[in-house]
Formats: C-alpha cells, sequence, structure tokens
C-alpha cells in the first residue's frame, strides 16, 4: 500500500509538470478568471460523469462536509486562481517553485492539526527532496523570452504564488479526515472540482471588469485550456488524494510537489536549454531523498 502511495505521488507530480507547460499559453492569453472558470467546469463534468458510473457516490461520508466546504474554497477556488495569476505573471518555472512551498507548509500543518509525525529517515528523505527541488528550479535554466516572461513585478509573482501554496495545503489538511473515513479519492476529486466550478459560476455572474477574459476564446483556445485541466483536476489530484489517504501528510505533499524537478527535461527539449550542473545536482539529491522515504 506504502508504494502504491509514493508512487501516485509521484505520478501527480509528472502529469502536473507536463499540464504546466501546457497550461502557460492559455493562462497568458485568457486570464487567471477566464482560465480557472474553464477548467474546474469542465474537469468537473468528467469526474462527476465517472463517479457516477464507478458508483463512488455510495462512498462518501456526507458528515464531513465542513472539510469538503474548507478544502473547494481554499484547495480548489483561492488556491487555483492564486496559481494562474502567478503562472500567467511568472511562467511555469517560478510557479512550480513557489507551489513547492506547499510542501513543508502541509507538514507542519500535519503536525499542528493531526498529529502526524515521521522517521527519522523520513524526515531526512523529506528535506533532502525538498532541498534538491529548490535547487532544481533555481538554477533550471530554459528560454525566458518563450517560456518565462515576468509581467507585472517580481513581488506580485511571489505573492501570488505563495498564497497558491498556502491555500493549497490547507485544502489538503482539510481533506485528511474525509480520506481517513474511507470515502473514494475519485469521489472526492469531483466533489471538490465541482463545488469550485459552482462557486467559480457564480462569482463570474458578477458583471466586473477583472472577470472578463484576456482574450475572447474559441475552440482551439478552449480545447486548450481544457486539456491542462484534465490533467491537473482529475489525474493528478486524484493520483495525490489516493497518496495522502494512505500515507504522511508531509511526505505524499512533498513526492506530489516534485514536478519542478520533473519539469527540467522537458523544458530541456522545447527551448534547447540545457538546465546547468546545478539543476541536475538537485534531481539527484531528489532522488536520495525518495530512497530514504522509501526505506523509512
Amino acid at each position: 500500500m506504502a508504494i502504491l502511495a509514493l508512487s501516485a505521488a509521484l505520478g501527480a507530480s509528472l502529469t502536473w509538470a507536463a499540464a504546466g507547460l501546457i497550461a502557460h499559453v492559455p493562462a497568458l492569453r485568457l486570464g487567471s478568471f477566464e482560465f480557472t472558470r474553464i477548467q474546474l467546469i469542465s474537469s468537473s463534468a468528467i469526474l462527476i460523469a465517472l463517479v457516477t458510473v464507478a458508483g463512488g457516490w455510495a462512498t462518501v461520508d456526507w458528515g464531513h462536509w465542513p472539510g469538503f466546504a474548507g478544502s473547494v474554497l481554499f484547495g480548489v477556488l483561492l488556491s487555483n486562481l492564486a496559481m494562474a495569476a502567478c503562472l500567467r505573471r511568472g511562467g511555469p518555472r517560478r510557479t512550480q517553485l513557489l507551489m513547492a512551498m506547499n510542501a513543508p507548509i502541509s507538514a507542519i500543518l500535519g503536525y499542528w492539526l493531526l498529529g502526524e509525525t515521521l522517521s527519522l529517515s523520513a524526515l531526512l528523505g523529506a528535506g533532502l527532496a525538498f532541498a534538491g527541488l529548490c535547487l532544481a528550479i533555481l538554477y533550471g535554466r530554459s528560454d525566458k523570452r518563450k517560456l518565462e516572461p515576468v509581467e507585472g513585478t517580481l513581488a506580485g509573482v511571489i505573492l501570488f504564488g505563495l498564497a497558491a501554496a498556502a491555500f493549497h495545503a490547507i485544502g489538503l489538511i482539510a481533506l485528511k479526515p474525509v480520506l481517513r473515513s474511507g470515502t473514494d479519492p475519485l469521489a472526492v476529486s469531483a466533489l471538490r472540482t465541482g463545488g469550485g466550478a459552482f462557486a467559480i459560476s457564480l462569482i463570474a455572474l458578477w458583471p466586473a471588469k477583472s472577470f472578463e477574459p484576456l482574450l475572447k476564446p474559441d475552440a482551439r483556445l478552449v480545447a486548450w485550456t481544457i486539456l491542462p485541466g484534465v490533467m491537473g483536476y482529475v489525474v493528478a489530484v486524484s493520483l495525490l488524494l489516493y497518496a495522502l489517504a494512505n500515507f504522511n501528510t508531509g511526505i505524499a505533499a512533498v513526492l506530489g510537489s516534485l514536478s519542478p524537478v520533473l519539469i527540467l527535461p522537458m523544458i530541456w527539449l522545447i527551448s534547447g536549454a540545457s538546465p546547468r550542473v546545478e539543476a541536475w545536482a538537485g534531481a539527484l539529491l531528489v532522488v536520495c531523498g525518495i530512497a530514504l522515504i522509501i526505506s523509512g
């Protein structure tokens, strides 16, 4: 069970890495709000259909509705709006760096609120993985003109990124009791995403200029937006929730945050700019950290 949970968290990271690259251009063209709205509505429809066909609604413990509500508000709505704003302003690599902070925040909250503890080897492994994660992002070079322009101020990028990480961590912690009750992770994912879609659809009724898309979406742009949404909300989130249900919150968050390491060869392939040796050293630290976690 532990190996499956660890594999699920790593699979979530790989999926998010690919989705982050695909999502950059549509987020830049549509703006944070419209980009998030399209993704939430389309992904929730797919998730609801999947759970209905699989009969997953029977596993839901509705007594944990505060956990669902907290996850929708913080983990879906606020986190993804902030992440989309960060992605549009700072590019995929900076967004991944800042979003990686959800791992230590999740570990702290898991210890403080849930009483979770780690073995010494697992704690050391998580620390190595997080250090390698930061190295890989800080020294992961790419063609900034194509992938990583900075719109506005760098302070704004950092603010949105850290806010997204903190909201994401709070959303994970809110769901831990729900998952412990035996609720199917796919059903949890459908409820949190569906709740986010409903909330953002209500907000969209307000005739505010900030809610209008930067560019009128056509069929191609909508499809380009939906694809990374499905990869993130349907595939990656469900994998991470499975890992969260069956493993320590902090470790699951660390392994689910490794997309900045996995995104390095993808950016290299697209831009032709090889990451520096420090970035590969960071990737090696991540591998060593994962080995320690598994051994622990």
